[in-house]
């Protein structure tokens, strides 16, 4: 069985950031300024050929993370950009999504990543639980689908927090945390069954001097 290279990029520096809402899947609006220069930085680093040959782009249904695989397109042969939602971020629900942060801490306290998975943090939205399991869905599939290749995933903090949960046999809250740099490089080789093997995290050479 051949093995399956998966490489996931953090999309780029997001409105909802800097403007500080929860841009779920129905308000998100997109990159920044900056954020389309880390991707532009990202683009020019792949251009140069010696990270990966990529065989499928995929990009979450997120504006910012499908923005991010069109400016890196070009340097991966122009693959088309393949959009699957199960790549998409913690879904936070139709309440929740697009309200700014200081009215939802307002209204609902501080959220909590680090307690039970099956607590409702976005209320209306996905369980942390509910969302490792559809990343972890997806995942599986996606790997299904190229087995032997090398696929790029423009995604999200907190996908990659799950992935690397899931494939590292890790709690799915706790015992660590994550710092996710926007247009970072992720890079996992599926071998066989449930064994994964890490090739790096959070890789942003591309960024410095930014």
């Amino acid at each position: 069985m051949s093995s399956t290279r998966l490489v996931l990029i953090r999309h780029g520096e997001s409105r909802a950031s800097t403007e500080r809402f929860i841009g779920g899947p129905r308000s998100c609006t997109g990159l920044t300024d900056l954020g389309r220069t880390q991707a532009n930085a990202l683009r020019d680093r792949l251009l140069k050929g010696h990270d990966f040959a990529a065989t499928a782009l995929y990009a979450s249904n997120f504006p910012r993370a499908m923005e991010t695989a069109q400016i890196i397109a070009p340097a991966l042969g122009s693959l088309p950009v393949t959009v699957d939602s199960g790549w998409g971020e913690h879904d936070p629900g139709p309440d929740c999504d697009g309200m700014t942060y200081d009215e939802f801490i307002e209204r609902f306290g501080q959220p909590r990543w680090d307690g039970d998975p099956h607590d409702v943090t976005y209320p209306g939205g996905e369980t942390i639980h509910q969302f490792h399991n559809r990343v972890l869905e997806t995942l599986r599939r996606t790997v299904r689908s190229h087995e032997g290749g090398t696929v790029v995933i423009s995604c999200h903090a907190g996908v990659v927090d799950a992935v690397l949960r899931n494939t590292l046999h890790m709690h799915q809250t706790g015992k660590f945390e994550l710092s996710t740099t926007n247009t970072s490089l992720t890079e996992l080789v599926h071998v066989q069954g449930s064994k994964w093997r890490l090739l790096r995290y959070n890789d942003s050479g591309h960024l410095a001097g930014l």
